[in-house]
Order: C-alpha cells, then structure tokens, then sequence
C-alpha cells in the first residue's frame, strides 16, 4: 500500500481545528484503497483510560487505539466524542481517524508501574479496535500481548472480521490471563445492513468470526445492539437473528435498544428523514429529548425477547442487559464483560461521567 503523508504541525493553518489542540500530532495521511479518508498519527501521552462513573459498570479501565472510525454506521454511538476534536460528527467521524501510533510502547510503561493492579481492560467500547485501518497500523497484537505478559484481563468487542487474524494471539493470551471475545451484530437484513453499517463486514462474515472464535476455544457473546424500534424488532428479525446466533456458537447475547446521544442523534434522524420519513414522528415520540427510548419500550422489547432466548438455548431471560427489570442475573458462564460508551475514551479528555442510566447499556455478554 502507498501513502501519501505530510507533516502537519500543531501551529499548521493548514490543520483541522481540533487537531490544533493535539501535541502529539505527527501527520496526516491517505493512503490507496481508503478514499477519502485521513489518518492523523498521534504520540498517545497516555493508553490506559479510566472510565468516569467506573463503580457503575463492568470495567473500570479502557485501551482505544482509534477515534474515529470508517465502519460508518449511522446509529454509532462514539459520534460525538469528534466534536471533542472540533471534527465532524457525521461524515468527519467516517473519514477522520486518529491513530495512536506509538500505543502499544505506552500501554506497556504503563502496566509496568507498581500502582498498577491488574483490573479489566476493555478493547473496543469507543471505536472499533478491528477497523480496516488496524489492517495497517498492527497495533491490537501488541496491545494484547502487553496486557497478557502482565497479567492483565482483557475483552474485546468488535464488528470486523480482523479479529480472526489475532485469534492464535488471543488463545495463547487465554493461557495466561481471562479473556473474553464479543461480536456486535445487530442487523440480520441486507439491505438495511447497507443502508445503516455501509464499512462493516456483512452479517454473515461477523457470524463466520463467531465460529471462527469458538473453534479457537476462546468464548465469543454477541451484542444484539443496537435493535432498532420498528426496524429490527419485528419477532421475524429478531428470531432469525437469535437462531443464527445460536447456530454460530456465541456463548451468550446481551440485547439492548437503540440509544441516541448527541452526534448520533442527529445524523441517525437526518438517516430516517431520508429513508424511512413515516416513523421520524414515532421516534421523537419515543426518545423525546433524551438519548434512551422509553422505560415502556424496554419493557415490551425485554417481554418479547426472552421467550426468543429460551427458544434458541441463549443467555437466560434474566441475564438482558439495557432493559428494566432484567438485571437481576449474574454472568452465564463463558460470557464476556465490556461495554460500549464514549465515557470510556473520554477521561483523558476531560469528558463529564455519564449520565444516570447510562450503565444499563453498557455489558455485552
């Protein structure tokens, strides 16, 4: 692959605003086979994050080596973490990708100092760590075996299929420390695949890395999120989704409803003006001002879900996670604790802690 780079320094008119404020910055490149698409290198300072509110969720700590990410998909939560950056949070967030190049050297000075306790760490609950970007930049193998080499717990959740190129790193992480795989796979229709997730691999490659996961004898869950009201939680979608599922082998599925933050908020209603403009009036009913559909909504879609999961022999009706009344249940053996939040890149940014309610959508199994 060729790439086009250029020094771009933090004093340069030339940069983009935000990338201003980055001491680190190094350069920006393009490269073939990406168009339109930048990445802008970055000197991480630090690797390790602390995930604000972390007594609320699963992990405390977090590793992000991208922000930004190319998958595309219209609902993504981490959209807004890009305004942190004064970047755009619709097509900006698709084509502007930071990259912590020097992350793996970081991690490793970090793990290595005597305050460190060796708690969970979290892979993958802002950007994707296994975007068409890690393609070239390698940097999840190092990654995962500096935190195995200390001792350290890890998970990763992931919708691309370069996960199965580090699966013999990750069994032989597994020999050492607890590690846990999650797969997001949410949309089981083709065409609304494409519509919604342009820059994933399809559904049935995502399905082939939870086989190829389970035949490396490490634990795979699924995250069955974001289900989409009106879209995705037809009993049809739904009971497909699961058995398929189920056929691939994931060791468990968490189910959660589509949140919309800011950032996301506005390019998935500028996503549903345009393509579905009869259920804009519904959705403004059912999120109103805030970034969660409704306590009424998550009921019905948690009564309509757990007769699905005893169907297909899946995670236990009390294990659904980001639904009321369902949390009572522990973790099912083999299953996996993550998350997916921008809080959890956004301490060493100085982003506020998330708000009340905000951990009910943050465990995948």
């Amino acid at each position: 692959m060729r790439w086009a780079g250029q020094a771009v320094g933090t004093e340069d008119a030339g940069a983009l605003p935000g990338l201003r404020t980055i001491k680190g910055l190094l350069r920006t490149v393009t490269a073939d086979g990406f168009p339109g698409v930048r990445f802008h290198e970055v000197a991480a300072r630090s690797a390790l994050n602390a995930v604000p509110g972390g007594s609320q969720m699963p992990f405390r700590w977090t590793v992000n080596p991208y922000r930004g990410c190319t998958h595309a998909c219209v609902y993504c939560f981490a959209r807004g973490t890009h305004a942190w950056l004064d970047l755009d949070t619709g097509s900006g967030f698709d084509t502007e990708v930071v990259v912590k190049t020097n992350l793996v050297e970081v991690l490793r000075r970090e793990l290595s100092r005597p305050s460190w306790a060796r708690e969970h760490v979290a892979l993958g609950t802002n950007t994707d760590p296994y975007q068409r970007a890690e393609g070239r930049y390698r940097l999840m193998p190092g990654v995962v075996r500096a935190l195995a080499e200390s001792g350290t717990p890890l998970s990763v959740l992931t919708k691309g299929t370069l996960l199965r190129r580090d699966l013999p790193v990750l069994a032989e992480a597994a020999r050492s420390v607890p590690v846990g795989l999650g797969v997001s796979l949410a949309i089981h229709d083709e065409a609304l695949h494409e519509s919604l997730e342009p820059g994933t691999p399809s559904p049935r490659a995502r399905l082939d890395v939870v086989r190829a996961a389970r035949d490396a004898g490490l634990p795979c869950g699924v995250f069955l999120a974001p289900v989409l009201p009106w879209l995705t939680d037809s009993v049809e979608h739904l009971d497909t989704a699961l058995a398929r599922l189920a056929e691939a082998g994931a060791t468990g599925v968490t189910v959660v409803p589509l949140h919309l933050r800011p950032g996301a908020r506005e390019w998935f209603l500028a996503w549903l003006a345009r393509e579905r403009p009869a259920l804009v009036p519904r959705y403004r009913e059912l999120y109103g001002r805030g970034a969660y559909a409704s306590k009424e909504y998550r009921l019905w879609l948690g009564a309509r879900v757990r007769p699905l999961l005893r169907r297909h022999g899946l995670t236990p009706p009390g294990n659904l996670r980001g639904i009321p009344g369902d949390d009572e249940g522990e973790y099912p053996a083999g299953s996996m604790p993550g998350a997916a939040d921008e809080a959890a890149d956004g301490a060493a940014d100085g982003a506020a802690a998330p708000r009340d309610g905000a951990a009910e959508q943050l465990t995948i199994l």
